[in-house]
């Protein structure tokens, strides 16, 4: 059976998101390149809200159409557009696309089947609001955050003032040439 992994971006001081929700990516490097490549890899499925899965629809399908796209250069557009996908969504209708299934309601349920289903693990990229979701229905077997080098000060914070308690276990710390961390846990 897969786990859930929640793959998330934050800076130093907890935010995932500039002011209204804006991406702010990481510093890339061929070493962040590495770790991207081993987390498609164990990847099988990947899980998204709405925003999020509009956002990197947006981004990465132009790979496989415009070869001027910025995705087109990227070594593994290829396996993102490949992948299948599952997107959580009480305001979308009818075929997302991008090879992703719809799911309105019953998170739970949903989440058992796919692990089920999938050999490799279920990787959810947000967005935040999904995450936090995921987290407050105990759905993480894991969690990979890449803490970026930045006292951001203000914008969306991943994990909010309530959210439950939960102990982890620290699997992995990495640090990237960018300075960047990624730290590892596991329920």
């Amino acid at each position: 059976m897969s786990k859930v992994v929640l793959s998330m971006f934050m800076t130093l001081d907890g935010y995932f998101a500039g002011e209204g929700g804006a991406f702010i990516p990481p510093q890339w490097s061929d070493d962040m390149e590495v770790w991207a490549l081993e987390a498609m890899e164990q990847s099988g499925h990947f899980l998204y809200g709405r925003v999020n899965f509009e956002f990197n629809k947006a981004f990465w399908e132009t790979a496989d159409t415009d070869p001027e796209s910025p995705a087109a250069g990227i070594a593994y557009a290829g396996q993102m557009n490949a992948k299948p996908k599952t997107v959580f969504s009480r305001t979308l209708s009818g075929d997302p696309g991008w090879n992703a299934t719809l799911v309105k309601d019953d998170l739970p349920g949903a989440v058992a089947r796919l692990k089920a289903s999938n050999e490799k693990d279920l990787f959810l990229f947000g967005g935040g609001g999904l995450a936090r979701s995921f987290v407050e229905l105990d759905l993480i077997d894991e969690y990979r955050l890449l803490v970026r080098p930045v006292m951001q000060g203000k914008g969306m914070r991943l994990f909010e003032n309530g959210s439950r308690s939960i102990d982890l276990d620290l699997v992995e710390s990495r640090i990237f040439d960018t300075g960047a961390v990624l730290l590892r846990y596991r329920r």
